[in-house]
């Protein structure tokens, strides 16, 4: 009987309809049970209830709005938060990535197939130049180094500012080279090659004596022949009494795509070309000072007739040809830039720049 009651004291605590009818809800449970439990009987059949049952009690007099949720082992715990939920999709975008893109965007796209963007490293990517473009920038190098060292008498007077900023745009034009075989391309390299400046060593003393006032170096060139294998430097020099040429022929072998071996031969004096008249200039420097020589070009006059004489005996004459000896006869030339009127090559520790007869560069 006992045991019924306690039963259904419990049963009732359990029932919501039945929770109103407890006398002193917030009275703890164990103290309105205290008389059942004090039997060790009655006790062990109590403690055979789940935890939940016993704990009805608690649970029907907590009167907060928010309950304390307990776990398994009785003890209380905080309700666990609610993930929040993730942010909606963008509007009009699918998973393709092409729903609203606008006409910009699509553009933006590679056109690998993918329907992927392209890279910020392929748009950034530098443009190959064409080979018009290759052009472009030969023909203004070769424009630049020509008026670099315009005026500088073949080089000779040039400064070592000059002479730096030259060395910066021939390594510009060497590695723009449109031929990189010179020897390979006979109907590029053959021709007639006049000189626009030089660092040759060996070409100083010539060129210092044309800077004397009654002596001019008018012209160096160079012919190459690739079908005979020959080379032929040539100076000419002008005076005001006669026009004087020199030249000095060499045989050459290929020694490879960019290099020749130069041996030389013989050398040949023309005969000079003797003026009909006499042109002096107006004003010579002698140590710093200036000196007019209108008064010595009138008192040559009577000297007209004799040397038109003089110079009709000696054009008829042959030119003069001597071998060249010694050591030096040997050389090489490697042609380090090579196009349909410009040349850039170095022999021997020399430097030397040409155009080719016939250029547009020749009249800068």
């Amino acid at each position: 009987m006992a045991l019924l009651s306690t039963a259904t004291t419990i049963s009732s605590l359990s029932h919501p309809s039945l929770s109103s009818q407890i006398p002193n809800p917030s009275k703890p449970l164990p103290l309105l049970l205290s008389p059942f439990l004090s039997s060790p009987n009655l006790r062990s059949q109590f403690l055979r209830y789940p935890l939940s049952l016993r704990l009805a009690r608690s649970s029907l007099s907590d009167p907060s709005p928010n309950p304390r949720i307990s776990d398994e082992w009785g003890e209380p715990s905080e309700p666990e938060p609610e993930p929040e939920s993730p942010p909606d999709p963008p509007k009009n975008e699918d998973e393709w990535g092409g729903g609203g893109d606008t006409e910009e965007e699509k553009d933006d796209y590679s056109a690998i197939g993918n329907g992927s963007p392209a890279s910020a490293a392929a748009t950034d990517r530098p443009e190959v130049p064409t080979e018009d473009g290759f052009a472009n920038k030969r023909a203004e190098l070769k424009r630049c180094l020509v008026d670099t060292f315009y005026g500088t008498k073949f080089g000779f007077s040039a400064g070592p500012e000059v002479r730096a900023e030259v060395s910066e745009l021939v390594s510009q034009l060497e590695a723009v080279n449109p031929t990189p075989a010179p020897t390979e391309a006979p109907g590029v390299l053959d021709g007639n090659w006049i000189l626009l400046y030089t660092a040759f060593s060996e070409l100083l003393p010539l060129l210092a004596a044309g800077t004397s006032p009654f002596l001019e170096v008018k012209e160096i060139r160079q012919t190459i022949d690739t079908n005979d294998l020959t080379v032929v430097n040539s100076t000419t020099l002008s005076s005001p009494f006669a026009t004087l040429s020199f030249s000095a022929s060499a045989t050459f072998e290929v020694r490879s795509p960019t290099r020749i071996q130069v041996a030389f031969k013989e050398g040949t004096f023309q005969p000079p070309e003797i003026k009909s008249t006499i042109d002096l200039p107006e004003n010579v420097n002698v140590f710093g000072q200036q000196i007019n020589l209108s008064a010595v070009q009138q008192s040559l006059g009577p000297l007209q007739d004799a040397v038109g004489s003089i110079s009709r005996v000696i054009s008829g004459q042959p030119p003069l040809k001597v071998p060249i000896p010694g050591e030096r006869t040997s050389s090489w030339l490697l042609t380090t830039y090579l196009d349909d009127d410009f040349r850039i090559s170095r022999g021997d520790g020399g430097l030397f720049v040409l155009a080719k007869e016939g250029s547009p560069l020749l009249d800068q």
